[in-house]
């Protein structure tokens, strides 16, 4: 058995209730600072403006991907489908936001965007880890069309 097929079985077997609350929250704020970022597309448009073609290419296609992934990711997040998937490639935009971004703002003064960046990053680990759980669109699909040893009940 592989390290993925055990943490994957892990997560599925020691998931309680409580947890998929705050799965939903995850999708949610994601969703939300998606949202955000593409109101704030100024501050890009600034800075592709001072610099040369390949590199305001490259800022323009990293924020629009940042975009998609943060509301799409939310939304299957949220919902309960895809998590680990979701989790996995969102991971990555959160590791740039707290360790490249927030880290040069004071992280004490009010509203510091570092602490949340921190705190949806160790969300998505955990989700990484975690999977679905009982309040998810594929706990019911599979709840549905498996039975014991795999094979379809239908």
């Amino acid at each position: 058995m592989s390290l993925i097929t055990r943490i994957q079985s892990w997560g599925d077997h020691h998931h309680p209730k409580w947890l998929d609350y705050f799965r939903i929250a995850l999708g949610v704020t994601l969703i939300w600072k998606g949202i955000a970022f593409a109101l704030n597309l100024h501050a890009f448009t600034n800075l592709m403006n001072q610099v040369s073609i390949g590199t305001a290419t490259s800022i323009s296609f990293g924020a629009h991907l940042i975009i998609v992934l943060h509301i799409i990711g939310g939304l299957l997040i949220t919902i309960g489908s895809r998590t680990r998937i979701s989790c996995l490639l969102n991971i990555p935009i959160l590791i740039g936001a707290v360790f490249f971004v927030n880290m040069r703002d004071d992280i004490f003064r009010p509203y510091a965007e570092l602490w949340l960046s921190y705190f949806v990053l160790l969300g998505l680990i955990c989700f990484l880890i975690e999977g679905d759980g009982i309040l998810s669109i594929e706990y019911e699909k599979n709840k549905t069309f498996k039975a014991g040893n795999g094979q379809s009940i239908i």
